[in-house]
Formats: structure tokens, C-alpha cells, sequence
């Protein structure tokens, strides 16, 4: 078995996947016996820890994220791990509203962005966003959930409003650049596991 084969092994098996599991990304980098193969698994379980952020919160950002990306191996992976860092039901289900939420908030706030007509700005949004008044997670935490799926999704006027938010409550610059890293590290993880 080469080296590359072995560490992908290890990989599947931390995210509780069977050893023949492949996508055709994960053979490719397997058959050319890509060195990023190592890369790759660090990086990847670089996304479980952070120094601003507790394990529970890693896995509710990793969670957010895979369900945003569709990505259900993924998903069923950070699901379990958040509940083994303690997250509660009510958690994990906000991670998923969290998801589908800021996937409508980018595409329509995105749209008002590009198109820059103040007619727009005007019609109400009529989107319900009662989740996050009160946010089980607490607000600066279900912001910052909201900041890394608006990131993913690439709308700037998204990521702007809702990293001005965390910094107005008081939330470090690291805390949030631990937060997008971790959101850009499991959607490259999702190029090769899906």
C-alpha cells in the first residue's frame, strides 16, 4: 500500500468513512499520488480546532458550512462531532437554519449589491429572519455562523454587514479570521469528499 493510500485510509477513517469510499477527485489525487494528499488531511483536521474558538464552536461552523455546501458526508461527520463537543439538538438544528437562511440572504442581497438601483433598496425583503433575534447559539455566535456561509457564498455586502456586527459586539479579528478559515478549509474538503 503506497503512502498516499495509507493517509487517505487515515483520513476516511477519522471522518468515519469505510476504507474503499472514493469520489473521482479523491482517485485522481490517489492514482497520481499527490504529496497535497497530506496536506489535505491536516488541513482538514485543522478545521476541528482553533484558538479562538471552542471544539463545539469548530464543529457548528464545519456544520453550517457542509449543509450549506449539500456536502452529506461531511455534514453527518461535523453532526457527530458537534454533539460529542456537547452541542444540543437545538444547536445543531440552528447551524442548519443558519445554513438555509444566509443561502436566501446572499442571493437577494447579492442581487441588491450588483444591481445598485435604489428602487430595489426600497421593496421590503419580505424574508422572515425571526431566528436570529434571540439565536439558541447566542448572537455574536449565530453572526459569526452568518459571516462564514456569506463568505462561502461570496456576497460582499453580506460578509461586510455581518463582520461590522461582530466587531461592533466586541469579537476579536482573530476569532472571525479563525472562523473563515475553518469555513474555507471545509469547503476545499468538500472538493474531495461529497
Amino acid at each position: 500500500m503506497s503512502e498516499v493510500t495509507e493517509t487517505i485510509n487515515e483520513l476516511l477513517q477519522s471522518i468515519g468513512l469505510d476504507s474503499d469510499y472514493r469520489t473521482e477527485s479523491l482517485t485522481l489525487l490517489e492514482k497520481g499520488e499527490s504529496r497535497y494528499i497530506r496536506d489535505f488531511k491536516l488541513n482538514f483536521s485543522s478545521t476541528l480546532t482553533s484558538e479562538h474558538l471552542s471544539a463545539k464552536e469548530c464543529a457548528l461552523l464545519g456544520l453550517s458550512v457542509s449543509i450549506n455546501n449539500t456536502n452529506n458526508p461531511l455534514t453527518q461527520y461535523y453532526t457527530k462531532h458537534a454533539e460529542e463537543q456537547g452541542a444540543t439538538a437545538a444547536d445543531i438544528a440552528e447551524a442548519a437554519a443558519c445554513a438555509s437562511l444566509l443561502a436566501s440572504n446572499n442571493v437577494f442581497y447579492r442581487f441588491r449589491h450588483f444591481t445598485q438601483k435604489d428602487k430595489y433598496n426600497q421593496i421590503p425583503a419580505r424574508i422572515r429572519m425571526q431566528i436570529m433575534m434571540k439565536p439558541v447559539t447566542g448572537k455574536e455566535f449565530f453572526e459569526l455562523m452568518s459571516l462564514t456561509i456569506s463568505a462561502v457564498n461570496g456576497c460582499e455586502l453580506c460578509v461586510n454587514a455581518h463582520e461590522d456586527s461582530l466587531i461592533k459586539m466586541g469579537t476579536t479579528e482573530e476569532r472571525v479570521f479563525d472562523a473563515i478559515r475553518i469555513a474555507s478549509l471545509v469547503t476545499a474538503s468538500g472538493k474531495v469528499i461529497y
